[in-house]
């Protein structure tokens, strides 16, 4: 399942089994420190774009969906720090946020809606002892479960309008790939598998397309992800700092 990248162990939300169970705040964002990307939906553009690189990723345009740009080596998250933490005023994706629950789709043949709620058995802020609990006495959700899945539900709302608006993409053939080249120190990094919105195409769009487009929102969307595509070049920043810092440590040590 894509949904569950970085969750360990995944299982169903039960009642029965989960009665006791009792959830710590999250203390730290360690768990994503090993990935470079993450999905994006639609809504988080305009807030997303302000810091992080918004582009298409996938094998082809068919596949493609939104993904905020988080790092430019594989297994590194530059947003987040040795302890865990985020930079400090910086956007943190809605894929993220979710952790450690997560509405994933049912197995094929299973009973009941499409969706169920899972949650990582592995997130160490899971115990029966202290924390907030999941359910109450009588079995019904407490508080901050409903709030929880209420976020899922509306997460999951934002996955099918993006779809709709990937859909739109393809339709009038608005993207192009685009593979990243930097050189740092001598050494180049290629970012392949990346598609942007071709603005040529999108000037030429035919004006009922265009007025459909401003009702719908999905200009917004389209240059909030133009205008954040300026924000490679401070990723890009981010990983000199970091590879400085590692040089640096590496010669205290020897």
């Amino acid at each position: 399942m894509a949904e569950v990248l970085f969750y360990e162990r995944p299982v169903p939300l039960n009642r029965t089994q989960h009665k006791d169970l009792r959830i710590k705040p999250i203390p730290n964002l360690k768990f994503a420190g090993s990935v470079h990307s993450v999905p994006l939906t639609g809504v988080e553009f305009p807030a997303a774009a302000r810091d992080l690189p918004i582009l298409f990723g996938g094998l082809t345009v068919e596949d493609a969906g939104p993904m905020a740009l988080l790092g430019l080596r594989e297994n590194e998250n530059l947003f987040i720090d040795a302890n865990g933490t985020w930079e400090a005023n910086t956007y943190i994706p809605a894929f993220i946020r979710r952790y450690p629950f997560v509405l994933a789709e049912k197995p094929a043949g299973a009973e009941g809606d499409d969706f169920t709620v899972f949650l990582d058995e592995a997130y160490e802020g899971f115990n029966t002892a202290e924390g907030e609990a999941l359910f109450k006495d009588d079995g019904s959700e407490t508080d901050m479960l409903n709030n929880a899945v209420r976020f899922l539900g509306e997460f999951q709302q934002h996955v099918s309008r993006t779809h709709w608006f990937m859909e739109q993409l393809r339709k009038h053939n608005l993207l192009e790939p685009r593979n990243i080249r930097l050189e740092k120190d001598g050494k180049s990094i290629n970012l392949n598998g990346l598609f942007v919105v071709n603005e040529d195409r999108l000037r030429a769009l035919d004006e009922k397309t265009t007025h459909e487009f401003l009702r719908e929102g999905v200009f917004g969307w389209i240059y909030a992800h133009l205008l954040s595509l300026s924000n490679i070049d401070r990723v890009s920043q981010r990983l000199s700092q970091r590879e400085q810092a590692e040089e640096a440590s590496a010669a205290l040590k020897n």
